[in-house]
């Protein structure tokens, strides 16, 4: 799987799990090695678009295949975070919450 390949699937995955998203309205951007990629959550819906977002509410920032190794299950989000292997700008809250429904 590529970063794009992610993304660009992730919006009917999020779609699937709308339940976890209720009550969330926020803008996630995601700079994944020379990409960037948003996603705008409101209203139990979420909206995936490539580039950067206007004023995202949290910006996580880390090296593609150490992207890919959270996305699959080989590397935890926190320990990534606390090695430097990812690093977050924002509301921290949000970017908790985003381990319960981006894997």
């Amino acid at each position: 799987m590529t970063v794009k390949e992610y993304f660009d699937g992730l919006e009917a995955k999020l779609g699937e799990k709308s339940g976890l998203l209720s009550g969330m309205n926020c803008v996630y951007q995601f700079k994944v090695g020379e990409s960037a990629y948003n996603v705008t959550l409101k209203d139990g819906k979420a909206a995936v678009a490539e580039g950067d977002a206007a004023s995202p509410s949290c910006t996580l920032t880390v090296a593609e295949n150490d992207f890919l190794d959270m996305v699959t299950g080989k590397l935890n989000g926190q320990m990534a975070f606390l090695t430097g292997k990812l690093k977050v700008a924002g509301d921290m809250g949000l970017a908790l919450k985003l381990g319960s429904f981006i894997g």
